[in-house]
């Protein structure tokens, strides 16, 4: 069995080496294809013949194609240029020839052939940060012929160009770079081009130089909203460009940076909120923006409170009182149990739950921008975990819970540094809680400089804005109708009290151009509660199960339409406000919190039976034998 599956193989590698160099474009393509599999797949060293084969199969089908703008030549070129960035993310060590051959051919293909060539260069540098600066003089001469022309075509390659370069230029623009991006803009593209170029230096973290585009752009709207909205992204940029000048021993400057960027923050959240409109009310970017700058407020006040522990110094009777209350958090003085360190700590995981909320409700972003906004939400809770290990509980401290899973798997240069940050502070929280006993380092600059360290090197890694702040490409909204409902929303619907109410709700999922872009609805989860707003009639002792109501069900769309009813009781008088709440569950069963949330009012009656007997009771008449029968068989 082994012998036959082993001689299948080699047929099987032999025929694609052969298919390699055939005639036909996609019979090539093909063979090309599985010998990039065969040779990413197999754990075996000696693949020297296999991947020689992949490597020239690759180029000569770049050489082939990227002279031919015809659609079949282009639909082959994407398959080869997707084997290239996949052979060198497994084989590393064949990177630098295919590197080469992509700028050797960049100059001499055609604009549609170089658009993709340059979007394959991105990946390979993205994946491989050390063949960029290899890159950057090749893309920086070819960017300077292109931008003396003004086609729509060029125009993409103009952007494709821009954001190779900013993926190799990596951490910072130089001086030498940014002036010539500038300039080529500024003769022969269009207002659109300079905005796309923009975004993809605010992507990759270039704030300084999205800023200056944005800047330039302002003048160029024809719409009160869109200079809004530019006007916000150029006062978010700058914010960020503040952060780049922090150091790590000068927590006095980091204060002063961090004020500046909120500065910044504050009005550039002023003007997105004016570029909002009912139809498109930038819900994602104004709570990411929220979110950062109360981010930024936490961080500062961390730096703040860990300036007291050298300013404030525990009291002399300090040991006393820990060994007289048996807790020895009381060594540390007043900053343990006061406001300092234990508010900052609830405030990190506050914005890490938050984080959390934003990313369930984000469920038409792409999968980068949900990577962005985890790694917001695992930056509060390692500040968070650095605050309870080093001060609050450092002998039941957890290192497992946080640690890393390495970076072989990150998409990104943000990524990338985000999570070397995560590594370096996690070992130096460690090695604090492990080397010295609990609670004696405390009152040292030990804390004081891991903490501040650790904000300052979050702080200094230039936030990404993903591209679901900037595009969203996805579109999916649901559409709720409840019945019975009043004419006016404000008035309630009135029920009796010995009565059900059957509420159906009915709904329609909209899409937008491209639905299931980057997930699915596989059902919709209806929640419907109800509390009790005012209360009329006896004052007595409710049971709190009779006051409010709690339901959930989750139905499947048909054609996108679904629909379902909820039994409610209403035994309590008075006036109850419902509310109706969906969210979706993917096809991967997790759930997403969309929306909308519908509300209704019901008032609950007395019914007119009960209204007389109370009536006779308070009057002091019994009630009568026909009507004491109709009490005890008004039960079923």
């Amino acid at each position: 069995g082994t012998a036959a599956t082993t001689a299948k193989s080699f047929d099987l590698v032999k025929l694609a080496q052969e298919c390699c160099y055939h005639n036909n474009r996609g019979i090539a393509a093909h063979g090309v294809r599985i010998l990039t599999n065969i040779s990413a797949s197999c754990q075996e060293k000696d693949l020297l013949p296999l991947e020689q084969d992949a490597v020239f199969g690759l180029e000569s089908l770049l050489v082939l194609c990227s002279q031919d703008d015809s659609p079949g030549a282009q639909a082959t070129l994407k398959i080869t240029l997707t084997c290239m960035v996949k052979l060198v993310k497994c084989r590393p060590h064949l990177s630098q020839s295919v590197v080469e051959s992509l700028l050797t051919q960049l100059h001499s293909a055609q604009d549609a052939a170089r658009i993709l060539m340059c979007h394959c260069l991105a990946a390979i540098a993205m994946q491989l940060p050390v063949l960029a600066d290899g890159m950057l003089g090749d893309l920086m001469e070819l960017y300077k012929v292109i931008g003396r022309s003004a086609t729509d075509q060029k125009q993409e390659l103009l952007v494709s160009l821009a954001t190779a370069i900013f993926v190799s230029s990596q951490k910072a623009l130089s001086s030498a770079i940014k002036p010539v991006i500038k300039q080529e803009l500024e003769n022969a593209s269009h207002g659109w081009t300079a905005y796309r170029i923009a975004r993809r230096a605010s992507r990759m973290g270039n704030h300084d130089m999205a800023g200056e585009l944005y800047q330039s752009l302002l003048t160029q709207v024809a719409s009160e909203h869109f200079y809004f909205w530019l006007n916000s992204l150029r006062e978010f940029s700058h914010a960020e460009q503040c952060l780049t000048g922090l150091q790590e021993d000068s927590y006095g400057s980091a204060l002063s940076c961090i004020a500046e960027a909120l500065k910044s923050y504050h009005k550039g959240i002023a003007s997105l909120t004016a570029a909002s409109t009912p139809l498109n009310p930038l819900s994602f970017q104004c709570g990411f923006v929220k979110l950062r700058i109360d981010l930024l407020q936490a961080f500062s006040q961390l730096i703040c409170t860990c300036n007291s522990l050298k300013t404030s110094p525990p009291p002399a009777i300090a040991t006393t009182i820990a060994m007289t209350s048996g807790n020895d958090l009381q060594r540390c003085g007043r900053i343990s149990n006061q406001a300092g360190m234990k508010l900052s700590m609830e405030e990190f995981r506050n914005l890490a739950a938050r984080y959390g909320d934003l990313y369930q409700s984000s469920f038409d972003a792409d999968s980068a921008t949900l990577r962005n906004v985890e790694l917001q939400q695992q930056s509060c809770l390692l500040i968070s975990h650095a605050i309870e290990a080093l001060i609050l509980d450092p002998e039941s401290a957890n290192f497992q819970e946080y640690s890393s899973n390495g970076t072989a798997h990150v998409e990104s240069e943000y990524e990338r540094r985000m999570m070397s940050v995560f590594n370096h502070v996690l070992e130096e929280v460690e090695s604090l809680n492990r080397k010295y006993a609990p609670v004696s380092y405390l009152v040292s600059n030990s804390v004081k400089s891991c903490l501040c360290g650790a904000v300052i090197a979050l702080l200094k890694v230039p936030l990404s804005f993903q591209r679901y702040f900037f595009q969203k490409l996805q579109s999916t909204s649901i559409k709720l109708a409840l019945s019975p409902s009043p004419r006016n929303p404000a008035e309630p619907i009135a029920v009796q009290n010995n009565q059900q109410l059957a509420l159906k709700v009915e709904g329609v999922v909209q899409h937008g151009s491209k639905p299931g872009l980057f997930r699915k609805i596989q059902s919709v989860c209806l929640n419907v509660s109800s509390v009790l707003q005012s209360k009329s009639g006896q004052d007595y002792k409710i049971p709190i199960d009779s006051m409010t109501n709690e339901m959930e069900q989750r139905v499947e769309p048909h054609n996108d339409y679904f629909s379902t009813q909820f039994l409610l009781n209403f035994v309590i008088l008075g006036t109850h406000n419902i509310t109706v709440e969906s969210s979706v569950i993917d096809s991967n069963g997790i759930v997403w919190k969309t929306g909308p949330k519908t509300t209704i009012f019901v008032k609950s009656l007395e019914d007119p039976y009960s209204q007389q007997v109370r009536l006779q009771q308070q009057q002091g008449q019994p009630p009568s034998q026909q009507q004491q029968q109709r009490t005890a068989y008004s039960r079923f």
